[in-house]
């Protein structure tokens, strides 16, 4: 007698395997897809909650940039101004905050750094530091003195000024002042967020007190 195999059988079951196997490479694949749009999504909105945060922290300037003149030097000798946060903004780290000054007529440039007062922002400042006094805080100690902290947040003013006589004296030298009719750059850094810059004009004729012209 001779025995006949049935190969139906086994092409049948061999298909039913190959379809299997190909559903699970296609489930498998959905699924690394599905998983790397959704680190897409994820990442992205990141980007746009940092950009938003960005944007949302700058400060902005109250009032008029106010300059202190050496008459007999004729030459700028001081700079105050205020700021505080832009609507909507968020707080600001003075602490981690650098203000560049640059003259680009004599080719200098100073950092400065943070350090406060609580008498007034001139005492604070020096060829290093620029200085700050706190106008405004929403901090107060248990006796109701005023206790800010380092940070710049809503409802809040700083008074900023930057001793130019001495960065002359320590940092650039004498014959590198600013002087009647030079313009001069402000750059106000905070740790995020855009760089604030102030361009500035010293007037025509140096007084003792006398507003900057931008």
């Amino acid at each position: 007698m001779r025995l006949f195999r049935d190969k139906k059988g086994f092409t049948g079951l061999e298909a039913a395997i190959t379809l299997i196997a190909f559903i699970t490479v296609a489930a498998v694949f959905s699924y690394v897809l599905l998983g790397a749009g959704f680190f897409s999504t994820q990442k992205g909105q990141e980007v746009v909650h940092t950009g938003v945060q960005q944007v949302s922290s700058s400060m902005e300037i109250v009032g008029s940039i106010v300059g202190y003149g050496n008459e007999s030097g004729d030459n700028l000798n001081g700079t105050v101004f205020t700021i505080q946060l832009a609507a909507g903004g968020t707080p600001i780290d003075l602490n981690k905050t650098i203000i560049t000054v640059t003259n680009p007529k004599d080719g200098w440039s100073v950092d400065l750094h943070y350090n406060v007062s609580s008498a007034s922002s001139k005492d604070a400042a020096d060829d290093t530091h620029y200085g700050v006094y706190w106008v405004t805080t929403v901090n107060y100690d248990d006796s109701g003195n005023k206790n800010p902290d380092n940070y710049l947040e809503e409802f809040e003013k700083a008074e900023i000024y930057i001793d130019f006589d001495k960065i002359y004296n320590e940092t650039v030298g004498w014959d590198k002042t600013l002087n009647p009719n030079e313009v001069f750059l402000i750059e106000i850094k905070p740790p995020m967020g855009a760089t604030y810059p102030i361009e500035l004009k010293v007037p025509p004729s140096i007084d003792p007190t006398m507003v900057l012209l931008q």
